[in-house]
């Protein structure tokens, strides 16, 4: 089943425990978190309409300003391979002896780090020249599959910061300002899908956590209101 948007909205998803103060500080108030809520929403909304997630955070790095070279490239992260998990074969439709490669990537937006990827693909429903430039190059899984004209399935979308409490839009109550930067977790949100052929095989298992760097400054959330 689908989590997408509603899950936002109703801020219902767990947390995550690891946190982080970004460089560029937001302000801890109403505001703030009020507007980082809506950045979240618009871009797991786009993150959702939309086959290549990697196409989606050009066109939000670009819309963002969150760097002047808006080209998203992925940075290929070594040594830190991750099993591949019990209900991916099901879901890939492969036998328990069909190879499968495991990617995991940094995608960066000029010096901005907008998500950590990992991807679990069946290189035997892909190109030669496809595993070629997966094997030996930085490019992002999105654009090099995009020959395939792929559809994507999203399986979760979960929010991993509330930056509101629950029961914000029905009169619970909201937390004062303190005069100190809003502490982000690391990843804010995450995606997990699966990556179909135009004739509807699916060929890759994707977890995306995005970082809290997907979020602008707020140059007017400083009010401390």
């Amino acid at each position: 089943m689908v989590v997408g948007y509603g899950c936002l909205l109703l801020l219902a998803c767990p947390l995550s425990l690891v946190a982080h103060e970004p460089s560029q500080a937001w302000p801890d108030t109403v505001l703030s978190r009020t507007q980082a809520l809506a950045e979240l929403q618009s871009l797991n909304a786009a993150l959702l309409s939309h086959p290549s997630a990697t196409l989606t955070l050009e066109q939000w790095c670009g819309a963002h300003h969150l760097s002047q070279d808006v080209q998203v490239i992925a940075r290929r992260v070594h040594g830190q391979d991750k099993p591949l998990p019990e209900d991916a074969r099901a879901l890939l439709g492969i036998s328990p002896g069909e190879p499968v490669r495991y990617r995991r990537v940094a995608l960066r937006c000029g010096d901005v780090v907008l998500s950590d990827a990992d991807n679990w693909y069946v290189p035997s429903r892909l190109t030669d020249a496809m595993n070629q430039q997966l094997d030996h190059s930085d490019v992002p899984f999105g654009k090099v599959v995009q020959p395939l004209h792929f559809r994507r399935q999203t399986l979760s979308a979960e929010l991993l910061w509330q930056p509101l409490p629950p029961g914000w839009d029905s009169g619970a109550m909201l937390p004062p300002p303190t005069g100190k930067p809003l502490i982000l977790p690391a990843h804010v949100l995450q995606h997990r899908a699966v990556l179909y052929t135009a004739s509807g095989q699916p060929f890759s298992l994707v977890v995306e956590s995005y970082t809290s760097q997907v979020l602008t400054h707020p140059e007017s959330a400083d009010t401390g209101k």
